[in-house]
């Protein structure tokens, strides 16, 4: 047995029996401490060791998150080590808009990292941060809402991770926000109407777990890329898409359970370049109007059942490529559609009931849409 005497006055004349065992737990404990001290003690050296109170915040915001990645197999955060912060792998540094004199970290990039880990509270020191690119890498979690301090932040690109939860709502919050990109996640539930209050350039929301019904607000923003693939929503495509004629030029919501007609407002966007509605419940005719958009260079609108005639209108726009209209249940192809080739414009027309066509479906399938036309005005979806 061995005696451990307590430090202390009223216990100093006894002597309590402790085994060996415990004697060196309490001994790796007592160890333990005493390099957490050091490890305190190097920390603060380090931050005194700056002089610039913005790179301070950076330093103590980038070694919080370092203590809390679990795997960086590419060892991208091998070198967060000291107080040059400004030479850390993926951390780029700026003169500070309003001192050019000043130094401070304008952006992170830690794209195809394979990174594992989550977003610390403390990355909300970096509150001059106007890039945050973080693709392709295994953080989880939810984003921190202390993330509303990151009032510069321009581009958010936290894509193809493991992030779940609802809508991360901070991103709501950030004034400079331009570029979003929340693909390839686990975020569920519907998307916020505020989100296209804000005054973005790019949504990208696909391949997610986003449900409900696309709000009826869509097209308040002023964005010029949207995407909304391979989600939940279901509904139809409200007309206020009109509203983003001013801006939009890639419009892609493949995949998302869309039903109903597709609305005519589509063909208001007239700087639309890509229009992207394939493998959704969308029926009824091709909306006439698409035939007046001079820039379109890709429609897909395959897999679904659209019915009726392929305008010609759409097949002689100026700098239409690439035409996919495979999987539906058109009848017929209107002048130039039926000889897409000759123009040098990469065409799907397979799986129609087109009788001058190979590879289309059988009569059956085709009389039964034939004898149930369907009537895009009693179709509504919202005002």
């Amino acid at each position: 047995m061995l005696a451990f005497p307590f430090i202390n006055n009223k216990m100093a004349s006894f002597s309590f029996p402790i085994t060996t065992t415990a004697f060196v737990l309490l001994f790796l404990s007592l160890t333990s401490n005493v390099f957490n001290l050091a490890a305190k003690h190097s920390h603060s050296s380090s931050i005194k060791a700056i002089k610039n109170p913005r790179l301070q915040k950076a330093y103590i915001a980038l070694q919080a998150w370092k203590r809390v990645i679990y795997s960086d197999p590419r060892n991208m955060t091998s070198n967060w080590v000291g107080p040059s912060v400004c030479n850390y792998t993926g951390v780029y540094c700026a003169p500070f808009p309003n001192d050019t004199k000043v130094q401070t970290v304008a952006g992170i990039d830690l794209n195809h990292g394979n990174i594992a880990g989550y977003l610390p509270d403390e990355l909300s020191l970096l509150n001059d941060l106007a890039l945050l690119h973080l693709n392709s890498n295994r953080f989880c979690g939810i984003l921190p809402l202390s993330f509303s301090n990151l009032t510069l932040l321009y581009e958010l690109d936290i894509s193809n991770n493991r992030f779940v939860g609802p809508f991360p709502s901070v991103v709501l919050s950030l004034p400079s926000l331009k570029y979003l990109d929340l693909r390839f996640n686990e975020f569920e539930g519907p998307l916020p109407p505020q989100l296209f209050s804000k005054n973005l350039d790019a949504i990208f929301v696909n391949n997610n777990l986003f449900t409900s019904t696309i709000p009826s607000n869509l097209g308040s923003s002023s964005a010029s890329v949207v995407v909304f693939a391979n989600n939940y929503f279901g509904g139809c495509l409200p007309p206020s898409i009109a509203n983003f004629a001013n801006t939009l030029e890639e419009l892609v919501l493949s995949n998302i359970s869309l039903s109903g007609c597709l609305t005519p407002e589509v063909g208001f966007l007239y700087k639309l370049k890509v229009l992207d509605v394939s493998n959704n419940k969308l029926a009824g005719p091709i909306p006439y109007t698409i035939a007046g958009l001079a820039h379109l260079e890709l429609i897909n609108l395959a897999h679904n059942m659209f019915s009726g005639i392929v305008p010609e209108g759409i097949c002689v726009l100026p700098k239409l490529s690439n035409f996919t209209f495979s999987y539906n249940y058109f009848c017929e192809e209107q002048g130039i559609c039926s000889n897409l080739t000759s123009k040098g414009i990469v065409y799907d027309d397979r799986r129609n009931c087109l009788p001058e066509k190979p590879v289309q479906r059988n009569k059956k399938e085709c009389d039964a849409v034939d004898e149930h036309p369907i009537d895009c005005l009693a179709f509504h979806c919202g005002t």
